[in-house]
């Protein structure tokens, strides 16, 4: 990278990328492509990993990796559940999760089987100080094959199909670690799996049945990854644990085993009390729905409705809680009513006929404001409209 480069993204670091592509004729000396994509890079990482912002000898990959990259937040939760000599992290990428979990491992080997991002990823280590880290340009299978056993192995199987479609599936991953985990075991005494959001947990285990914890990371309340932790035995009741990264430093855990949500029993109640709580993404996903309402002394609105209500407020619960202000019933009274004391808010819909934008329309009620509507059913089948607005301290 030339001066007139490395000044032009200096002066340029907050602009519109989109706009200093079409100025390039007036900047000859500078490598264009080059600067757009630092600039680019920076303003995508600057909140998803501020050291890397921080430190202004990083070189930044294509948009799709920056993308595909962990946050800040997820790496640094990543690296409190191993620890060790040596780790390989067979699917490098841009290198963010490597950089993280190499400051409990003495040797930590980073794979990748594209030459431009270990470039990249050899580069920016060393400007992060890294040094414990070596990079390897190599397939994941083959490096698997020759590689010598480590105490930790991670790997992030490419969960995009050859048109750039998402997928979700273990089997149309790549590589398949249902196919790959006894050679993965092989190799290591333990291994994570980072997996999709969007991936059936139960059937994972099932294809993985040495996953021994599972770990699924939110990140103010959108769910952002699966990790499944594998070790040389067959597990039937693993450990689930969910984790909440919100805004202001709150965070939120839920832990528990897979047995504890079949065998617990729980009441459903038609009466919905001053409280109403509503589980974050994480525990969604966990699909600890009635586990949640025994550990935290709720009642369950209706068996497909994962609301709970109390009338005692509890801090301490996993998600979003309100104060429920008013109960309406569907009826085109209730509703005509509704609409003119809530002109505005915030709809949700949890086992109802309608969607939220149906529901939205037949209303006409206008998106935002400080109230909450969740349309729901109750355990005795009816129908309403729970009227929330967020406690002062939730």
């Amino acid at each position: 990278m030339n001066k007139e480069t490395k000044q032009f993204i200096f002066e340029n670091i907050d602009t519109d990328v989109h706009q200093l592509a079409l100025q390039s004729a007036r900047f000859p000396l500078v490598d264009m492509p080059l600067a757009i994509r630092q600039i680019n890079g920076k303003q995508k990482i600057k909140s998803k990993v501020p050291l890397f912002c921080q430190t202004d000898a990083i070189l930044y990959p294509v948009q799709l990796s920056l993308e595909q990259s962990s946050s800040e937040s997820t790496a640094k939760y990543k690296s409190t559940l191993c620890e060790g000599n040596t780790l390989v992290d067979l699917t490098g990428g841009f290198g963010v999760d490597c950089c993280f979990m190499s400051e409990n491992f003495q040797e930590v080997t980073y794979v990748e089987r594209q030459a431009e991002l270990c470039d990249l990823a050899s580069h920016n280590f060393k400007a992060l100080g890294r040094n414990q880290i070596r990079v390897i340009h190599s397939e994941t299978e083959k490096y698997l094959a020759e590689m010598e056993p480590v105490d930790w192995i991670f790997i992030d199987p490419a969960r995009r199909s050859s048109s750039g479609k998402k997928v979700v599936l273990l089997s149309d991953c790549e590589p398949d670690v249902s196919i790959l985990s006894s050679r993965l075991l092989e190799k290591a005494r333990r291994v994570m799996i980072k997996l999709s959001p969007m991936i059936d947990v139960t059937a994972a285990l099932r294809e993985l049945p040495t996953a021994d914890e599972i770990h699924i990371i939110s990140v103010n309340n959108e769910c952002k990854e699966v990790l499944l932790i594998l070790d040389q035995e067959i597990h039937s009741n693993q450990k689930i644990k969910t984790i909440n990264f919100g805004k202001k430093s709150k965070t939120d855990v839920f832990e528990f085993y897979q047995q504890e949500e079949s065998t617990v029993q729980i009441d459903y109640e038609p009466i919905i009390e001053k409280y109403l709580y509503e589980p974050n993404a994480a525990v969604m996903k966990s699909g600890a729905f009635r586990l949640i309402a025994n550990k935290f002394e709720l009642d369950k609105l209706h068996t497909n409705t994962h609301l709970y209500t109390s009338p005692e407020l509890s801090l301490e619960f996993p998600g979003r809680v309100f104060e429920v202000k008013k109960v309406w019933e569907n009826s085109k009274k209730e509703l005509k009513e509704l609409l003119e004391n809530v002109p505005k808010a915030n709809i949700s819909t949890r086992n109802y006929p309608l969607s939220v934008d149906e529901l939205r329309k037949k209303l006409r009620i206008k998106e935002g404001g400080d109230t909450y509507l969740f349309a729901c059913t109750l355990a005795n089948e009816q129908k309403v409209i729970i009227e929330c607005k967020r406690p002062p301290n939730p």
